[in-house]
């Protein structure tokens, strides 16, 4: 009845007003009488008029802009992709993809779209755009700079670092005074020039550097620390040049310029003794997501702009005030995770694609149209590896590194990446460098950086890290038995406390003869944090106090992988695991038909996903009901691997366990283990009679029951529902059996307990 109340109300109020609106719009029409209307004469067809409208709104500025913008995202992730796959920085592709859509490749070869896709005029918007995602980048970039623990790690470092500019500075304007006459803008003094060039050469990439020391395993190693530690010293002393370099380019002689570096120290004095102190009794007071609201987070975005606003009308950048607000950010580690979530994504997915290809645009490397060019192309590069990587190698062994951490040293502080771009698109702008030495400065830029992973491996193989045997103290009365090794893999902290409760209920009667291990992926970005140590404690404190709390002894792995997926699976194959349990949340549904057609994942495109389709390994049109990440687990992973679905698990004192096949009977051992070390009751739900027409599985439970006194229980049930679940906190069941239940009927989901989906 009421349904149908609502159905009148809505008729009548719908029809009554429209009705009521074509009236006045009849009553309308009559005014025009008393006013000269001008009649316009149409000229042209109708579907020339549409064409005609379609035009504008298609060339409307805003609407090139937004193509750019999608144009832009999808080349520098489709780069970036391609980039991972040879294990090369994601920024190396994104650098690409600017130069694949500049002047330099689809400007060259599909000039008509280039011109529709970048006209001249619309190039301001996008320089804009691309300076305000830079300025994000910097402020990131200067908050994941902890001025406490550099100062707490400096000795050494200081000195390779400082070594490692000074050097590349010095062969920079050498280079300079070698190139003056032939490449130097017409309208630059040699000082501007030779000062611009040692800069460019002096860069290191901090957050491209990281990254590479987190992949490779390197962030808790002595040669590790040292070199993150010279990279940030490097970025703050580097910049700090940069600024005195600008001041001095703009003003024309150092003694013109001493005004501007005296506002500058200045501001930098102001920043540090007034604004920072203030900016940390807020970071202190406002360090939790619920705390931070939008008033407050205004604060601080005013306080970058202000900062970013000040530097530009002195003279020394808007990107050094950005960078500087960063560092003067409240320390307290919660609180500079929350701003960086805030805006990283925004920074690094939208805004700084943009400066790429901007740079990209820029970048007309058919300048380089003679032999000669090529060879003076050549001498940057080589000055710009000379300096910075013998800079660092050689300073490194001076202060006592040994030959292998010194030249790893050298190899990663020869990484330029995305801070070299953005010293070059400076001097661009100041028109310090010619359109020539700018394209030879970006192709330096990107061999650099593409050339740090083969020279790791290089030195990997011609010096290899020494091996020293591994002693493992055992028990005596138990040497030679194995451990029975589980493998918990974590993504939310919260939901490691019950990760590790359902692990323990599996050994808990056995826990001296079993190892727990705790795994934490985390993705490497081109951000990454310098106390990265501090990072990782936060992560692991809810898992290790639940693990205490229940006596397990745990060993915690903390890795940066670009693939976390993949990595789950080769850990868990590689340690041999008897049992990986790993979390995936309350919902494992993904897909769509489109996405089973070009196999689309969240990644952009899963290659192995649409060669299976078109190859016939896998249906297109398959009714799975597993996501991308869950199908590459169970295809790819050796050992039993169980999938957790937590709805807040408290306790675990009643199991339930469905049959749907005889190849179901492997959980049997689970429910044995869990009878065995947690005293569980356990019910066999016996969903298509299988268990009843396979006297075998029959006499197995039965034989668990005798053992374990009466704590397991058969139930027929043809069907999975609420009833069944009542009373339940665990259900077990089979990768197989979770699919053939869905394929009946999903009502069940809601009613689940947390649940376990094990595949064998």
């Amino acid at each position: 009845m009421k349904t149908y109340k609502n159905l009148l109300f809505y008729v009548l109020t719908v029809g009554g007003f429209t009705l009521l609106i074509l009236y006045f719009l009849s009553l309308g029409q009559l005014l025009e009488i008393h006013k000269s209307i001008e009649t316009i004469v149409q000229t042209t067809s109708h579907w020339q008029q549409f064409i005609n409208t379609y035009h504008h709104n298609l060339t409307h500025p805003l609407a090139i802009l937004l193509l750019q913008i999608i144009t832009i995202i999808v080349i520098a992730r489709i780069f970036g992709f391609f980039c991972k796959k040879i294990k090369q920085p994601t920024v190396i592709g994104e650098i690409a993809a600017g130069i694949f859509l500049g002047p330099s490749v689809v400007g060259a070869y599909i000039p008509e779209f280039s011109a529709f896709l970048f006209p001249v005029q619309s190039l301001g918007n996008l320089q804009f755009l691309s300076q305000i995602g830079l300025i994000f980048f910097m402020f990131i970039i200067g908050m994941e700079l902890d001025l406490r623990i550099l100062k707490n790690k400096a000795n050494d470092a200081l000195v390779i670092s400082h070594a490692s500019i000074i050097f590349p500075f010095t062969l920079g304007i050498g280079l300079a005074y070698y190139i003056y006459l032939n490449f130097a803008p017409a309208t630059i003094n040699f000082l501007s020039f030779a000062l611009f060039l040692g800069i460019a050469m002096s860069i290191t990439a901090f957050p491209v550097l990281a990254r590479i020391v987190q992949e490779r395993g390197l962030s808790k190693t002595r040669v590790g620390t040292i070199v993150i530690t010279c990279a940030a010293a490097d970025d703050i002393t580097a910049w700090c040049l940069l600024a005195v370099v600008i001041a001095i380019v703009k003003a024309g002689t150092v003694v013109s310029a001493l005004y501007t570096i005296i506002m500058a120290v200045a501001y930098v004095w102001l920043m540090m003794k007034f604004v920072q102190p203030f900016l940390r009794k807020l970071g202190d007071k406002y360090s939790y997501k619920e705390s931070l609201s939008k008033p407050i987070v205004a604060i601080f975005f005013v306080i970058l702009l202000l900062s970013s606003f000040t530097t530009e009308v002195i003279g020394i950048h808007a990107l050094f005030g950005a960078f500087l607000a960063g560092v003067i950010m409240p320390s307290n580690m919660n609180f500079r995770n929350i701003f960086i979530e805030k805006i990283e994504d925004v920074s690094l997915v939208l805004l700084l694609p943009l400066f790429f290809v901007f740079t990209g645009l820029r970048t007309q490397i058919g300048l380089l149209n003679d032999i000669y060019l090529w060879q003076i192309c050549g001498l940057i590069v080589l000055v710009a590896v000379v300096g910075k990587f013998l800079g660092s190698a050689l300073s490194a062994r001076y202060v006592g590194q040994s030959w292998r951490d010194s030249l790893t040293i050298g190899a990663l502080m020869n990484t330029r990446g995305l801070m070299e771009l953005v010293v070059l698109n400076i001097g661009y702008d100041l028109g310090v460098l010619s359109p020539e030495v700018f394209a030879m400065m970006v192709i330096m830029a990107l061999a650099t950086t593409l050339m740090t992973g083969p020279a790791l491996d290089l030195i990997n193989k011609f010096l290899p890290e020494k091996k020293y045997p591994v002693t493992h103290l055992q028990d005596s009365s138990n040497q030679g038995e194995r451990k029975y090794k589980m493998l918990v893999s974590f993504g939310n902290p919260k939901r490691s406390q019950n990760m590790v409760k359902l692990a323990n209920c599996f050994v808990k009667k056995t826990i001296q003869h079993t190892s727990v291990t705790a795994l934490h992926l985390t993705h490497s970005t081109e951000l990454n944090q310098i106390n990265a140590p501090e990072y990782e404690q936060d992560i692991f404190k809810p898992i290790e106090k639940e693990a205490k709390k229940l006596n397990i002894p745990l060993f915690t792995v903390f890795k940066a992988t670009q693939d976390i997926d993949k990595e789950i699976v080769h850990t868990a194959n590689d340690g041999n695991y008897d049992l990986v349990i790993i979390g995936i949340g309350q919902s494992i549904f993904e897909g769509t038909i489109l996405g089973k057609i070009l196999g689309v994942t969240s990644k952009i495109i899963n290659p192995e996903r649409l060669l299976d389709t078109l190859t016939g390994k896998e249906k297109l049109f398959e009714n799975s009901i597993f996501g991308e990440r869950v199908k590459l687990i169970i295809k790819s992973s050796k050992v039993p691997v169980g999938f957790f679905i937590d709805k807040d698990l408290e306790e675990v004192e009643k199991v339930i366990i469905p049959i749907f096949s005889i190849s179901d009977s492997f959980l049997l051992v689970y429910a044995q283990k869990l009878i065995h070390n947690s005293d569980v009751h356990v019910t066999i739900v016996d969903a298509t009679g299988t268990i009843k027409q396979n006297p075998e599985i029959k006499e197995n439970i039965k034989s668990i029951e005798r053992i374990t006194h009466h704590n397991i229980s058969i139930v027929e049930a043809h069907k999975l529902n609420k009833e069944l679940f009542s009373g339940q906190h665990l259900m077990l069941i089979s990768i197989d059996g979770w699919q053939k239940a869905l394929e009946v009927e999903d009502t069940w989901l809601a009613d689940t307990p947390s649940t376990l989906i094990v595949k064998a």
